[in-house]
C-alpha cells in the first residue's frame, strides 16, 4: 500500500490565506483547514484568522491528529478566488492574500 503524502504535517507546512469583502463584511479563509472568520475591517477578519489558525494547529498537534485535518480540500468558491485573486474582477474585492508557514508564525515555542 503507497504512502499518502501531504503538503501539511503536525511537523510543518504552510496554509494559504486571502481576506476579502462580501457586501458589508469581511471574511478571512485558511483554505486548507477550512476556517473562516468575519470582521468589521479587513484587519480584524485577518487577526481573528491568525489566532484561529494557531489555535488549531496547536490542538492538532497537541491531540496528534492525523494530517488529514491540516490538509482539507477548501471549499470550490475559494479555490476560485484564489486561483483568480490577482484578476481585474478581484481587484477592489480582495483586501489580501498569502501563505503561511506554520512552523514559524503559528506555531509558538
Amino acid at each position: 500500500m503507497a504512502i499518502k503524502r501531504y503538503k501539511n504535517t503536525l511537523q510543518k507546512g504552510s496554509v494559504r490565506y486571502i481576506v476579502f469583502k462580501e457586501g458589508n463584511d469581511w471574511f478571512a479563509v485558511g483554505l486548507e483547514f477550512n476556517i473562516v472568520e468575519t470582521g468589521s475591517t479587513p484587519q480584524e477578519a485577518m487577526m481573528l484568522l491568525f489566532e484561529a489558525l494557531k489555535g488549531y494547529v496547536e490542538t492538532a498537534i497537541k491531540v496528534k491528529a492525523r494530517p488529514d485535518v491540516l490538509n482539507q480540500v477548501p471549499d470550490k468558491e475559494y479555490t476560485i478566488m484564489w486561483e483568480e485573486r490577482e484578476t481585474e474582477k478581484n481587484k477592489n474585492r480582495i483586501f489580501t492574500f498569502g501563505e503561511l508557514n506554520m512552523n514559524k508564525r503559528l506555531v509558538t515555542a
